[in-house]
């Protein structure tokens, strides 16, 4: 039996490109949604995974919608912390809701998700997590000071956790991918777009199957001497 992969936010964009590429490298791939009823439904008929809707920032719901996937799939031996919101403005216009909203999804999503997995993993003494940081969490952003210590967090959780999880064959590593041609870039204004671009040593946005790829190795038998690490896909953008 394949071993089992969940997705978190798996069903658009980069966590899509996820998903297939973990289906494709012969994993069964289970993909969370939060909100998005007709794109989970499209994702479904389209890749035949399955889709299960839970807010990844709600701990019990977490807790919950993991001890289902594993009834009725198997159990998670890889997880993909994918999910992520912005509510981006400068400090002084931030409203508490914008901070707090973030937080609660990207970085303590990461926590009630490995929460729910990490002791089955220990328990069979084998597992993958993977979280998916941000550039925004290396270097900052203006107008950013949410999603950036959120990810920057993100980095941080890894580096510990993979401590914690060494000894007993889990390995934690996170991705930090630069800007990518997702729906969350393309909502950004045209112009603004192209000075980012300008920014990127090799002169484009990255695809999200570029951040699959990377993902696909980390969560890989493969990959077992690799743990606590930081893998950035950015295109040169930021060298950290």
């Amino acid at each position: 039996m394949s071993r089992v992969a969940i997705v978190t936010g798996g069903t658009r964009g980069i966590g899509r490109a996820i998903c297939e590429t973990l289906k494709d490298q012969g994993l069964t791939v289970v993909a969370n949604y939060a909100g998005n009823e007709e794109k989970a439904r499209a994702f479904s008929e389209e890749t035949g995974m399955p889709a299960y809707k839970w807010d990844v920032g709600d701990h019990e719901a977490t807790l919950e919608g993991c001890r289902q996937v594993e009834r009725e799939v198997g159990p998670i031996e890889v997880l993909v912390n994918n999910a992520g919101i912005t509510r981006d403005g400068t400090l002084l216009k931030m409203t508490f809701d914008d901070w707090y909203d973030v937080m609660r999804i990207n970085l303590g999503g990461c926590f009630n998700m490995a929460k729910a997995v990490f002791p089955g993993m220990k328990e069979r003494g084998w597992g993958r997590i993977v979280n998916i940081g941000s550039i925004n969490g290396q270097a900052g952003q203006y107008g950013q000071v949410n999603y950036a210590a959120a990810k920057s967090g993100i980095h941080g959780f890894t580096k510990a956790l993979a401590q914690e999880g060494a000894r007993f064959g889990i390995t934690v590593n996170a991705i930090a991918p630069g800007y990518i041609d997702t729906d969350m870039v393309a909502a950004v204004p045209e112009n603004v777009l192209e000075k980012i671009v300008a920014r990127i040593p090799v002169g484009r946005l990255g695809h999200a199957d570029e951040i699959a790829r990377g993902v696909a190795f980390l969560a890989s038998e493969e990959a077992g001497f690799v743990t606590g690490s930081t893998m950035s896909i950015n295109g040169g953008q930021h060298m950290y």
